[in-house]
């Protein structure tokens, strides 16, 4: 386990359902590090019987599981992926090698709906203008706030992200940006979860997610961040594997 090259952040709260399926995709040579906040679903014995790191993170919200996940990862490169079965961690491969090769500092997943009833209209129409919001104050020109995403660890923890919540995901960006990072998306398939959605899946959650959201792209534009820092350097792998990074 010392020589992992990726490890994969999957925050969890009741995935005992759809963690074998997510963790048996898993590309080879990449680490699960599944963190529970607070499930009572069995999630973490779950998850441990097939072969992840499980870190406990009892405070709630999306952006602590995350960050706790953060704090536990200890390979170069450092992937989040939801744990519900909505996507595929096969498909981080090129989003690593996007960043190993040196092409960009934070790969995006863009996700495109595979089943009926994937994305809730609610959710999609929501993401979609926080998207348009996000882009007008960085403009990146992405479409979509996805949760799979690849980037050096380094980097990300110089970022020093401090929202706790569900507004973690747009953090990243706006500090990535202030930042002076290249980021770009590219698609990924989205299916229906497995089990019950806790923040888009419903209204309520998704409300939540805005006002959060709403809440750092109005500090982003009111005041000015601190002194980028910028990635450190990456030489561009002299060739790749069939995963896109050392297995």
């Amino acid at each position: 386990m010392a020589d992992m090259n990726v490890d994969v952040i999957l925050p969890c709260l009741d995935e005992a359902d759809a963690l074998p399926e997510v963790l048996g995709r898993l590309p080879r040579g990449y680490r699960a590090i599944v963190v529970d906040n607070g499930s009572t679903d069995g999630s973490a014995d779950v998850a441990r019987a097939h072969g992840a790191l499980v870190v406990t993170e009892p405070v709630k919200g999306f952006g602590s599981a995350c960050a706790a996940g953060v704090a536990a990862a200890t390979a170069e490169y450092v992937a989040f992926c939801d744990a519900d079965a909505s996507m595929d961690p096969a498909e981080l491969v090129p989003l690593v090698a996007r960043v190993a090769t040196g092409h960009t500092d934070l790969a995006l997943g863009r996700r495109v709906p595979t089943t009926p009833g994937a994305w809730a209209p609610h959710a999609r129409f929501a993401n979609r203008v926080l998207a348009v919001l996000m882009r007008r104050a960085t403009g990146y020109r992405l479409r979509d706030l996805g949760p799979m995403r690849v980037m050096r660890r380094e980097d990300l923890v110089a970022l020093d992200l401090q929202d706790r919540r569900s507004g973690y995901p747009l953090e990243m960006v706006l500090a990535a940006h202030a930042a002076g990072w290249r980021v770009d998306e590219s698609d990924i398939g989205y299916a229906q979860r497995i089990g019950d959605s806790k923040v888009t899946g419903t209204l309520r959650g998704t409300v939540n997610a805005v006002k959060d959201m709403s809440r750092l792209l109005r500090e982003y534009r009111r005041e000015a961040r601190p002194t980028p820092v910028a990635p450190a350097s990456v030489e561009p792998l002299v060739a790749s594997t069939a995963e896109g990074v050392r297995s």
